[in-house]
């Protein structure tokens, strides 16, 4: 099927996916939990002083990396929009911004009062990655559903894990908070999927084969990712070992069941094992993070023993 016969194919399931969405979703007011009490006059000059908030530097990284990616939605809209056409998909697209929104609204709010983050640094990032506006750009409508249905449930689990590794309460419940609304939007994705394999298997598998193999969080083109994402990974709040064993296989595996089907083309059969050496190549790399993060942890200890 060419992309218009997809988008028309699919518009049904749309419309009953935002039709449950709605219905599920709870509305929740950002200015709720962010503790401004906290808050207070800096002078413009004032230097920033991270004793001001202790954090453990890979939190302050995934915040950061977390909070960059929710102020690029402009850019992430204007993919959807051009991708996905159709008033059914235009209705969630637009209710997935206002959401998305509420997201940066909050983490931005509860930053600056906290002052966990170095408010200069955040916005000369945000000015540079918003001025970029580098977007994973899928080429086709059923390559972009698989993307987010991946990317959202990524999302989701680094919010949570961000949140798990804050002690402050407030900062707890905010990233929970988020990781729930992602969590919707993951399932409205997944669905979605589920609707297009079965309507044709073949290439849907082949759409799977492009977006997992050459998958990227939506936070590339914020500046330090990559080091940021290597402390983030190694804290265990996203790394390979969660990609694979959170992320791609109880999507793929267990939830859209590609590795059982036996109605796919040959070219299809060999997009899937190709999904499949992908795969196990995330898990020897993720089983070697996990062995050097073991070894510095016992370096760690020793040396904290001395």
């Amino acid at each position: 099927m060419d992309n218009e016969a997809w988008l028309a194919d699919l518009t049904p399931t749309v419309e009953q996916l935002l039709e449950r969405h709605l219905g599920t979703a709870k509305d929740w007011y950002p200015h709720e939990f962010v503790p401004w009490s906290r808050g207070r006059d800096f002078a413009p000059d004032e230097d920033w002083d991270p004793n001001d908030f202790p954090l453990p530097e890979a939190v302050r990284s995934a915040l950061y990396v977390n909070l960059l990616t929710e102020d690029n939605l402009p850019h992430y809209f204007l993919s959807l929009r051009t991708l996905f056409t159709g008033d059914a998909w235009a209705a969630w697209a637009n209710r997935w911004v206002a959401e998305e929104d509420r997201h940066a609204q909050v983490m931005r709010d509860y930053l600056l009062v906290s002052r966990a983050i170095d408010p200069r640094e955040l916005e000369r990032a945000r000015m540079v990655q918003l001025s970029n506006g580098q977007v994973p750009d899928p080429p086709t409508p059923l390559e972009g559903i698989v993307y987010v249905a991946l990317q959202e449930l990524a999302t989701r689990l680094s919010h949570r894990n961000t949140g798990n590794q804050i002690e402050d309460p407030y900062g707890r419940e905010i990233m929970k908070r988020i990781s729930t609304d992602e969590n919707f939007h993951h399932l409205f994705y997944r669905d979605l999927c589920q609707a297009a394999l079965e309507m044709d298997p073949s290439a849907f598998v082949k759409a799977a084969e492009a977006q997992v193999t050459g998958f990227q969080m939506p936070g590339v083109g914020i500046p330090g990712f990559e080091t940021h994402a290597r402390v983030i990974a190694a804290a265990g709040i996203y790394d390979l070992e969660s990609h694979v064993e959170r992320i791609i296989r109880p999507v793929l595996v267990k939830q859209w069941n590609l590795f059982e089907r036996d109605d796919l083309d040959d070219e299809a059969k060999r997009a899937r094992d190709r999904i499949q050496t992908h795969m196990d190549r995330l898990d020897r790399a993720a089983q070697a993070q996990r062995r050097r993060r073991e070894r510095r942890r016992e370096r760690e200890s020793a040396t904290a023993g001395v």
